[in-house]
């Protein structure tokens, strides 16, 4: 069975997100549809010494854009305060200096365009989790506009048997055109772990960069809950 998953790029993405690349065969960032503020798409959570606290890249927008034509604004110094951000949240961290300088040389690159950003960090954070699925640009495909059509031909590019769909999806999705279509739909239902963090109480759902700085190579066991610590 082959199971493809699709999600819209996101900025540093939390563990779910990790959590369903790992369960797929081929995970295919969906950047061709619109884009919509105030969601993960620029921005996500560390933590601190006050709490989680939000590391948001600044952009150009204009509706309708898709996500693919959004670019990061150069009005402020956001890559200065997001290093600065990780630099003094996570210098104590265990494995610091073992995956800041990786995350950091990506992020400080002349970056012109959001998904793009997006994309190269996620396959950075992919790569030191040690995650293997292929990935895609559902904007490299010829497909058709509307929503579940579109989805439905991701997953016939890959013959896909089974399509694995977000928590939400039950509000908006039509699972029978899926089943017409030949294609199983299975769910996600992630329960993120509990484990060591620094600053005392213990905060979830936080970027996937707390975990690997905390636990480094056992942060893939962590996300898949095989390994809980606390």
């Amino acid at each position: 069975m082959t199971t493809v998953a699709i999600h819209q790029p996101q900025y540093l993405p939390w563990l779910g997100y990790f959590d369903k690349m790992d369960l797929a065969d081929y995970f295919v960032y969906l950047d061709n549809v619109q884009y919509i503020k105030n969601e993960f798409k620029n921005r996500n959570k560390i933590k601190s010494a006050d709490g989680s606290i939000w590391l948001a890249v600044p952009v150009n927008y204009r509706f309708p854009a898709k996500i693919m034509e959004v670019t990061i604004s150069e009005r402020e110094r956001w890559q200065h305060k997001h290093r600065q951000g990780l630099v003094t949240n996570y210098q104590k961290a265990p494995f610091f200096h073992d995956y800041s300088g990786p995350i950091l040389e990506v992020l400080e690159q002349p970056w012109t365009h959001l998904s793009e950003l997006n994309m190269a960090i996620t396959e950075k954070l992919k790569s030191l989790l040690g995650i293997k699925t292929k990935t895609r640009k559902a904007s490299d495909m010829d497909l058709p506009e509307e929503p579940t059509e579109r989805l439905i031909a991701i997953c016939n590019e890959f013959q896909a048997s089974n399509y694995l769909a977000g928590a939400d999806s039950r509000k908006y999705m039509d699972f029978g055109r899926f089943l017409k279509a030949g294609i199983e739909v299975t769910v996600q239902d992630y329960q993120p772990p509990r484990y060591n963090q620094l600053f005392g109480e213990f905060v979830p759902y936080l970027s996937v960069v707390d975990l690997l700085m905390n636990h480094g190579p056992d942060s893939l066991s962590i996300l898949r809950g095989r390994e809980i610590i606390y």
